[in-house]
């Protein structure tokens, strides 16, 4: 594996070092072997999956609970069975996502990523976003700063200005009224939905999406995201509370820009038009 982990700081007991490498690993050896090549499902709430997802999360659950023997929450486990880990992981816990973007994955979209977070109290302490396509890894530690490929983020150019700037908005799990005003008069410049919130959050840290909108996200499509944005210095709450871990754990809507401005524009023309 190349030395992507540069920041001498950052290596906690290598423990971030073997993240990535595993997630490397099962990207490379159980997902992308697998891309256009394999036949989907539907899962009873509509959404996708496939016999990727199954493989990487069983690789991903035997790969991390070798570097740390915690318990695991992964997107293809049973309700009943995340609730389980969520219980037993109070000090320490695994959340993953073997395949973010499952529908891109199947229908040959090149945006997609395996994510991994080491939770500890609830809150994330490590993250890990590997696009397999890009070859780009972000990752994070709590109070260590955010990483792409070792250089730090944030790398693009920030925007200031909300009407100049390029939004990331999911419109199927908003407030009709709040939708109605993004299609009618956005604030914004343009606006793209790209279907992988992982890569999403990490896009918006690195400065390549100005201001971020999702109307509910999973715990593990925001675990690792979340760490990344937060150590490249952005600002994060919802749609029902400013203080985005406010609000239930399994699915948490997003608001977000890295500038403070920014999102301070971009938070008070969303609450004006909720």
């Amino acid at each position: 594996m190349q030395a992507l982990l540069a920041p001498a700081p950052l290596l906690e007991a290598g423990l971030l070092q073997q993240v990535c490498e595993a997630v490397r690993a099962v990207a490379l050896e159980e997902v992308m072997p697998r891309y256009l090549k394999v036949a989907h499902r539907r899962k009873a709430d509509g959404s996708l999956f496939t016999e990727a997802d199954l493989a990487a999360q069983s690789a991903l659950v035997s790969r991390l609970q070798a570097i740390e023997a915690l318990p695991v929450v992964g997107e293809e486990m049973t309700q009943e069975y995340q609730a389980e880990q969520w219980l037993a992981g109070a000090d320490g816990l695994w959340c993953v996502d073997p395949i973010d973007g499952t529908s891109n994955f199947v229908n040959g979209v090149p945006y997609f990523a395996v994510s991994v977070a080491l939770m500890r109290q609830g809150r994330s302490v490590l993250g890990v976003v590997f696009d397999p396509v890009a070859d780009e890894m972000f990752y994070a530690a709590k109070g260590k700063g955010a990483f792409l490929n070792g250089e730090a983020l944030p790398i693009g150019t920030r925007v200031p200005r909300l009407a100049g700037s390029m939004a990331n908005i999911d419109l199927k799990r908003i407030p009709a009224r709040l939708g109605r005003a993004l299609v009618e008069r956005p604030p914004y410049a343009s606006h793209r939905s790209f279907g992988a919130s992982t890569l999403e959050w990490c896009y918006v840290a690195a400065g390549r999406i100005q201001v971020y909108l999702h109307g509910g996200q999973k715990l593990w499509d925001y675990a690792a995201g979340y760490l990344i944005l937060e150590e490249a210095g952005g600002h994060i709450a919802g749609l029902e509370a400013d203080d985005f871990w406010a609000t239930g754990r399994w699915q948490r809507s997003v608001v977000a820009a890295l500038d403070p401005g920014l999102f301070a524009d971009w938070l008070a023309w969303i609450r004006a038009h909720q």
